[in-house]
């Protein structure tokens, strides 16, 4: 493809992308009775961000998807590692049938499981918790797969010196693979906090209670029956957003290193 029509394709695609983003924040800065107009807004103004901002629990919803998301990113980093690292290093019996077995869960959707995660929640006493929010969304595949890949790229040599030091597995599980992998549990950490601040099913199966309502749930009651507050549900949508945006932006340079140095290996 010639250098100019790739780039005039580049630019399309990326205006096709920016376009929806920019009529979005357009849309927010409108008044109530020009929201879907194709024209031009006749002035702009905040009150749909000040009306959320002060008649809406955003900040309480945000904290909650605050709390779930950073506890499941944390726990899920340090039980997916240990479980990579057993998988790639560790001999024993079945090795290769729990990886396949772990990696066959990528295939199941959430719908699928809903109602016996739902009953088991119940009966565990999990329902209206942060527990309930946090558990069930812990384990998943990709991290244990993509984490088993990157450690079987790390030098054996290097684990080796520490066996003659007198580490045992998880000494060395600790001081030698994890400071290697920072760039692929930095991308992962990006990964699963945005998977679990946009988490709405779950959240919105396991909780009643107003004051454990997430953020996309919360934003979800804006919504009524016989019509919806666009505006507003567009300002929501935004000041939800920033956080993910923030995150990504942090990130974004250990996810493409951890994309380029583990890839599919």
């Amino acid at each position: 493809m010639p250098v100019r029509l790739r780039a005039i394709v580049g630019y399309v695609l990326a205006m096709v992308t920016v376009a929806p983003l920019v009529w979005l924040l357009v849309a927010v800065l409108r008044p109530a009775d020009e929201l879907f107009e194709v024209s031009l807004p006749s002035r702009l103004t905040l009150d749909n961000l000040l009306y959320v901002l002060t008649e809406v629990p955003i900040g309480r919803y945000m904290l909650n998807s605050a709390i779930v998301s950073v506890a499941v990113t944390v726990i899920a980093l340090v039980l997916h590692s240990m479980a990579a690292y057993a998988l790639a290093r560790l001999r024993f019996p079945g090795r290769r049938v729990i990886f396949s077995m772990i990696v066959s869960t990528l295939l199941v959707s959430l719908p699928v499981i809903l109602v016996p995660l739902f009953l088991v929640a119940r009966e565990l006493g999990l329902l209206d918790t942060y527990a309930g929010l946090i558990l069930p969304a812990i384990f998943h595949a990709f991290g244990i797969f993509l984490l088993r890949q990157y450690y079987l790229t790390i030098p054996r040599e290097l684990e080796e010196a520490a066996d003659l030091d007198g580490c045992g597995y998880l000494r060395r599980w600790w001081q030698v693979v994890v400071p290697l992998s920072r760039p692929v549990l930095s991308s992962l950490a990006v990964l699963f906090f945005l998977a679990n601040w946009n988490a709405f099913l779950w959240p919105l199966t396991a909780t009643r209670d107003p004051e454990l309502r997430v953020v996309q749930v919360g934003i979800s009651t804006l919504q009524g029956q016989y019509g919806s507050a666009w505006n507003y549900v567009l300002a929501a949508t935004v000041i939800a957003a920033v956080p993910t945006l923030v995150a990504f932006v942090l990130g974004q340079r250990r996810l493409v290193e951890a994309i380029k140095t583990s890839g599919l290996k």
